[in-house]
C-alpha cells in the first residue's frame, strides 16, 4: 500500500497528489494506492474554518496573507512537540498500523514535522515529498527531513539546497500535473477561431474589469471559454451583467469541469493566477498565459519561473490584462507561437510519471 498525504489549502497539493496516485495505479495496478487529507479527516471543522480564510485572505486580503506566509514556518509551529500535531500523529500512527504502507508521499509541507515526531518513536516507511511551489521556497517545506525532495525544476534545485537539504535527496520531476496532458485529444476539440480562456479567481470587481478590457476582442470574433468551478455563486451578478450586454455566441460559461487540460491544449491565450499547479499545467500544455493575480510570497516564484522564460505576461491591472492577451493572439498569434516554442524544453507533462518513479525507488519490498 502506497499513502499520499495533502490538504486542500489551494489547487496544487491536491493536483500534484491526485496525478501521482494516477500514475502510481498506471504503473502498479495491483497496488493499493491511497490518498488522503488528513487535515480534513482529523479536524473537520478547524479545516474547513482554515480553507475558508484562507481563500478569503488570497483574494481579499492579500497583504495579511502576505504577513501569514512569513509567519507560519516559525519554530513554534513547526516543532515536533508542537500541540497542535498531535491529533495528526495519532490519526497516522493508526494508519500506519492498519494498512501498513511501504512508502508516504507527501504534497503538503506540515505532514513531514509530524511524521518526524513519529519516527522518532516508532518505525515509519520511507517518506517522499513533493514540492509544489517553484523558485520562492518556504522554509517550512525543508524544516523536517524527507528521504527525497521532487522539485519541478532546476532552479527549485538549488534553492531547496541553499535551504540546507543534500543534493543526493532532490530529484528534478516536474511538478505532477494531470495524467490528461499525455493523452490524444478528442477528434474535435480544435475550432478555427482565435480563443481565450479564463480562470477568474480575483474579486469580482476586477474579474469586471477584466471583462470589459476583453470586450473588443469577443466582439472582433475571439471566443471566450469561463470555467468557473468553486467561483460561479461568488460571481453570478458580475458574468451575468456582462453576457447580457454581448453576443451569446462570444462566451461560453463552465461549471465544475474536468475538461481543464483539454481547454488549455486548444485554446490560443489563459488568464490566470501564478497557483503552482495551473501554470505548470499551462507548460505541459504550452499555452501562452497571462497572469493576473500572484498570491504574495507562496506565488512570486511560480510568476517568474514563467515570465523569466518568455512564456508568459504577467500583468497589474485589467486593462494590462486587455493588453496583453490582444497583443499574444495579434498577427494570427506570432507571440503566441513563440512563446510556445519557449515552453517546449521546460514542458514536462508526464511529470506525474516522473515523480512516481523517482518515489518508488524508496518503496519498501512488497
Amino acid at each position: 500500500m502506497i499513502w499520499i498525504l495533502t490538504a486542500g489549502f489551494g489547487d496544487g497539493h491536491n493536483t500534484a497528489a491526485r496525478s501521482v496516485a494516477d500514475a502510481l495505479t498506471r504503473l502498479l495496478p495491483d497496488e493499493k494506492v491511497e490518498v488522503t487529507d488528513l487535515v480534513s479527516d482529523v479536524m473537520p471543522r478547524l479545516a474547513t474554518v482554515l480553507k475558508a480564510a484562507y481563500q478569503a485572505a488570497i483574494i481579499h486580503w492579500p497583504a495579511a496573507w502576505r504577513l501569514t506566509y512569513k509567519i507560519v514556518g516559525s519554530p513554534k509551529m513547526t516543532r515536533q512537540d508542537a500541540s497542535w500535531q498531535v491529533p495528526l500523529l495519532r490519526a497516522m500512527e493508526q494508519k500506519l498500523d492498519q494498512d501498513r504502507p511501504r512508502l508516504i508521499v507527501s504534497t503538503y509541507p506540515i505532514y513531514s514535522g509530524v511524521l518526524a515526531a513519529l519516527r522518532s518513536m516508532r518505525d515509519v516507511p520511507p517518506i517522499v515529498t513533493i514540492i509544489t511551489d517553484s523558485v520562492s521556497v518556504h522554509p517550512i517545506w525543508v524544516a523536517h527531513p524527507s528521504d527525497r525532495f521532487c522539485v519541478a525544476d532546476d532552479e527549485t534545485l538549488e534553492v531547496v539546497e541553499k535551504l540546507g537539504v543534500p543534493h543526493e535527496k532532490i530529484r528534478v520531476t516536474g511538478f505532477p500535473v494531470s495524467m490528461a496532458f499525455t493523452e490524444e485529444l478528442p477528434p474535435d476539440a480544435s475550432q478555427p477561431m482565435q480563443r481565450i480562456l479564463y480562470l477568474p479567481s480575483t474579486p469580482g470587481r476586477h474579474v469586471a474589469a477584466t471583462l470589459e478590457a476583453l470586450r473588443p476582442l469577443l466582439l472582433s470574433g475571439v471566443k471566450l471559454t469561463l470555467p468557473v468551478g468553486k467561483h460561479g455563486s461568488r460571481l453570478y451578478q458580475v458574468l451575468r451583467q456582462f453576457t447580457d450586454t454581448m453576443p451569446p455566441e462570444c462566451i461560453e460559461i463552465i461549471g465544475w469541469t474536468k475538461r481543464i487540460p483539454e481547454f488549455l491544449r486548444t485554446h490560443d491565450v489563459v488568464i490566470c493566477k501564478a497557483g503552482g499547479a495551473i501554470l505548470h499545467e499551462v507548460l505541459a500544455a504550452r499555452i501562452p498565459a497571462v497572469i493576473d493575480y500572484v498570491v504574495p510570497g507562496q506565488e512570486e516564484g511560480n510568476a517568474e519561473m514563467l515570465t523569466s522564460r518568455g512564456c508568459g505576461i504577467r500583468t497589474h491591472s485589467p486593462a494590462e490584462t486587455g493588453t496583453a492577451v490582444a497583443s499574444i493572439l495579434a498577427h494570427d498569434g506570432a507571440a503566441g507561437r513563440r512563446m510556445r516554442t519557449a515552453m517546449t524544453p521546460i514542458s514536462v507533462p508526464d511529470a506525474a510519471v516522473k515523480t512516481a518513479q523517482a518515489a518508488l525507488k524508496l518503496a519498501r519490498p512488497v
